[in-house]
């Protein structure tokens, strides 16, 4: 008897938890989740990006041990030594291979997403990324660089963190501030458990992916972020990813100024390297346009060229880390230090160049260290009196060409102190930074991946009063021509034939300029695609389906703004 009225218990007991599941599901769905509710599934999202992350860095190890036969991430270039030219030839040839033959068959454009697209989603897409493309580029970014691939993690990691948030938003169904709040909250955590970085990680998805820094948004970024760097120290541990000299410390004040030119070297050595590798991207489409290769071989080509680089230079394949350890401990002297600048721009250049996919954060790291200890060495000999060890000239070197790539210098300050724990060195970090990021942003569009937005007709560089006009459709701002306050049909007609006229699915970019140049204050809204030249030409009337007016654009783009606003200062 007593066993029948428990398992009823029980069973109403999971009935009501069943209701009110289901009803909070509801409420979450009609309108949204509330700040506590958003918590935690900001926590939840940190722990599952967290995990991606580790899985991609361990997936790397995992490839490279395969291919290799070594799973030493931190001396993979010295055991590279030990291997038959034919190996270090072959194995980035067949990566290459396997990256092509994926893009090729399951992405549009054959190339790998990265941060540039995430960048892209949270403006223009309400934080969504192409699910199907984010899970094929992560795969063919985990090859490239498992093979020897001459690119970072950083870019991969964010691209699959996103791909994750989007899987959550449309669940969800969340709207556009809702929306990238999960995407900000997801790379955060993936860029905090792939370099053990909270600090970093939830600046950088404030600084770089959302672009703005609302409080509304802080504090679930900072949990994703936490959540993310726990992930990371339950697998690796607390420990910094490269170890310093003990000696590394500013010595005088009057040192101060040569921070400042090692931070205008270091602006123009980033910038130099990002023109590279778009100067690079270029001629593979030219040479790919005019010679008919099918898209597949690019990374292919790409790999061999990477590989005869290796034969005789193995510190150019991989992430790079041994090499940047080796400068910020000053166990590369200046020739070296400047020849190898010179060998990992170039093989970078190659690897993006072919669309072998990756990132250009870690590569740039080790540039920039390289760099600083060039100077560094340069200082010290012609100064031995009033300069500090060469090694504090590569740790800032190595955050000021970071910073200049990424265009984001605050989150690349705190990545650079917690990736190596020296806190003591901050001014001489801060100086070249803000120089470096100072200059470049003058020769580029503030980064290298707003550059590679721009390249794409993507204006986001300018701020929401450029990119918003490319949100507003015409057809959802437009009038019909029925309306009793609309032209008369008569007078669009004429306009028309006149060919002062938009399509409906025109953008107020287009639309905006026409505009301010109509004497009648409106224009003519056709069928979409502009398909109405063909009537004509087949004797047709065109389709009068709306009448745009300069004053509801107006009105439409002055609302959007101030929406923008009101996200990004609440």
């Amino acid at each position: 008897m007593w066993r029948g009225v428990f398992s009823q218990w029980l069973w109403w007991r999971a009935h009501r938890v069943g209701v009110a599941y289901r009803r909070a599901w509801r409420v979450l769905l009609a309108r949204g989740p509330s700040q506590l509710q958003f918590w935690f599934i900001a926590l939840a999202i940190g722990v599952a990006a967290g995990l991606a992350a580790l899985g991609f860095r361990k997936g790397i190890i995992w490839v490279q041990s395969a291919l290799y036969g070594s799973d030493n991430v931190q001396q993979f270039h010295s055991y590279a030594q030990s291997l038959p030219w034919y190996w270090l030839l072959a194995v980035p040839t067949f990566g290459g291979l396997c990256v092509g033959l994926l893009l090729h068959r399951f992405t549009a454009e054959a190339r790998a997403h990265s941060v540039a697209d995430v960048i892209e989603a949270a403006a223009l897409r309400e934080g969504r990324v192409d699910m199907r493309t984010g899970a094929v580029s992560a795969l063919a970014s985990l090859i490239t660089l498992g093979a020897g691939g001459s690119s970072g993690r950083e870019g991969p990691v964010v691209h699959m963190a996103a791909v994750i948030s989007t899987w959550v938003s449309h669940r969800i169904g969340a709207d556009g501030i809702t929306g990238r709040d999960l995407m900000g909250c997801a790379v955060a955590a993936a860029v905090s458990a792939s370099f053990n970085a909270p600090i970093a990680g939830a600046l950088f998805a404030l600084e770089v992916i959302l672009r703005h820094f609302a409080v509304h948004a802080f504090a679930p970024v900072v949990i994703a972020s936490a959540a993310g760097a726990v992930i990371s120290r339950l697998e690796f541990g607390d420990v910094a990813q490269f170890v310093l000299p003990a000696e590394n410390a500013l010595q005088f004040y009057q040192e101060l100024p040569a921070f400042l030119m090692l931070g205008g070297v270091c602006g123009l050595v980033a910038v130099a390297m990002m023109r590279a590798i778009f100067w690079g991207d270029g001629v593979a489409s030219r040479i790919q346009k005019h010679t008919g290769v099918p898209r597949w071989l690019r990374p292919m080509v790409a790999g061999v060229l990477l590989g005869g680089l290796a034969i005789w230079y193995p510190h150019i394949i991989g992430v790079g880390y041994e090499t940047t350890s080796a400068a910020l401990s000053g166990e590369i002297l200046l020739r070296e230090a400047i020849i190898f600048v010179i060998l990992k721009a170039i093989a970078l250049t190659i690897t993006l160049a072919g669309r072998m996919g990756g990132g250009v954060f870690s590569p740039s790291l080790m540039v920039g260290a390289l760099t600083g200890l060039s100077f560094g060495w340069i200082a010290t000999a012609v100064f031995p009196n009033a300069s500090g060890a060469e090694t504090l000239y590569a740790l800032a070197g190595m955050g000021a060409v970071a910073a200049a790539v990424l265009g984001a210098p605050i989150s690349t300050i705190l990545i650079v102190f917690e990736l190596t724990g020296d806190w003591q060195t901050g001014l001489a970090v801060m100086v070249s930074v803000s120089v470096s990021t100072m200059l470049s942003s003058r020769l580029v569009v503030r980064s290298f991946f707003l550059t590679q937005l721009e390249r794409r007709h993507i204006r986001i560089a300018a701020g929401p009063h450029s990119y918003v006009l490319s949100l507003l459709r015409v057809g959802a701002i437009m009038r019909k021509p029925q309306a009793a306050d609309a032209a008369t049909i008569a007078r669009c007609q004429q306009m028309i034939a006149q060919g002062t006229r938009l399509p409906a699915s025109a953008t107020l970019e287009t639309a905006l300029p026409m505009l301010d140049g109509a004497e009648a204050g409106f224009l003519p809204v056709l069928a979409a695609d502009m398909r109405e030249e063909e009537g004509e030409a087949a004797g047709a009337s065109p389709v009068l389906v709306g009448i745009l007016y300069h004053i509801d654009a107006l009105k439409a783009y002055n609302h959007a703004l101030a929406a923008t606003a009101a996200e990004e200062h609440s």
